[in-house]
């Protein structure tokens, strides 16, 4: 009896790869000079925005990381108005000015990437607390990593949602990593998990590699946190294959070490393993899906190259809502 419907799995595995070749491509162009700023890319970790916000109901938020495209991308943001805000140009979600670490897309739920580490705690605990004065059943996830989770917003979030018992997801993204330091170095703990005892809400680490972990963990996270219970915590065990930034000298690390986690970790290789062995999927199913996506990416590619940059006169719009807040 297949334990997934075989239209999840599909929409699972197209998922993990429009993030994956959507970042090489990012990368790619970067290198290649066409691209402003910094990217920050999301490759190794696309079981976990997958598994989990595959989960999400369309109005539910996210809040997200400067390594934002894979949550954007798993909530639902479209991949030409992304790949063009990369690029700086006008037809992208922000109209070419926050570029790679600020995209948004309200109408999927997604309160945008964040250049601040732990900047976007605070955020979901915001609409975390207006979803239930709404009383409208929608629910928050927050995205940080192990660098992050030191960080003061973290605990202060976590302490207020604990406090009023607000509906939202603390996501630790346990990469091992926190720019160049170690996680040996910069945490006190090995499972940061542990530190959601101290707000009296539940933490559970996952195996951030394994699409179907991460899924079954969220799961049980939302359906506690729909509840009414209050704040939840998921720690994803994961890792950085690519560096803190495209073009990081990545002096901190061996390539040896990069390749064995790859090669031992990689979360489309894990998924490819487990469905061909259960038979929920074919190969050829999978290569189909490849395909498809490959598309996808170098229309979207093909497209912004295309696209007009904003015009000087539209520097100073969007700074502010007009007609007030309701």
């Amino acid at each position: 009896m297949l334990a997934y419907k075989k239209e999840f799995l599909q929409n699972l595995y197209r998922t993990m790869v429009r993030i994956r070749l959507f970042e090489e491509k990012v990368g790619e162009c970067f290198l290649g000079g066409e691209l402003p700023g910094f990217v920050h890319l999301y490759i190794g970790e696309e079981a976990i925005a997958t598994g989990l916000l595959s989960e999400l109901n369309q109005d539910d938020y996210v809040a997200s990381t400067h390594r934002g495209h894979g949550h954007c991308i798993a909530k639902g943001a479209k991949i030409k108005p992304m790949m063009a805000e990369i690029f700086g140009k006008s037809t992208g979600y922000c109209k070419g000015k926050g570029g790679s670490m600020h995209i948004a897309d309200f109408s999927v739920g997604m309160l945008g990437a964040n250049g601040v580490v732990g900047g976007g705690i605070n955020l979901a605990v915001g609409a975390a607390l207006a979803a239930k004065m709404k009383k409208s059943g929608q629910v928050a996830v927050t995205f940080f990593g192990d660098g992050g989770a030191n960080r003061g917003t973290v605990h202060e979030g976590m302490n207020m949602a604990a406090i009023w018992k607000l509906p939202v997801i603390f996501v630790c993204e346990f990469n091992q990593y926190a720019s160049t330091t170690p996680s040996s170095y910069g945490t006190s703990v090995p499972n940061l998990a542990v530190r959601a005892q101290g707000y009296n809400m539940p933490g559970v680490t996952v195996d951030g590699n394994d699409v179907f972990a991460v899924n079954e963990a969220a799961k049980k996270a939302l359906e506690y946190v729909r509840a009414g219970n209050g704040p939840y915590m998921l720690e994803f065990k994961t890792y950085r294959i690519k560096g803190h930034y495209v073009g990081d000298p990545e002096l901190y690390r061996s390539k040896q070490e990069v390749q064995d986690h790859f090669d031992k970790n990689d979360p489309l290789k894990n998924f490819a393993k487990v469905v061909l062995a259960k038979k929920w999927l074919s190969q050829k199913d999978m290569d189909a899906i490849y395909a498809e996506v490959a598309a996808e990416v170098k229309t979207a590619v093909d497209d912004a190259r295309k696209d007009p940059y904003p015009t000087d006169s539209e520097l100073f719009n969007d700074y502010y809502v007009e007609g007030g807040v309701n």
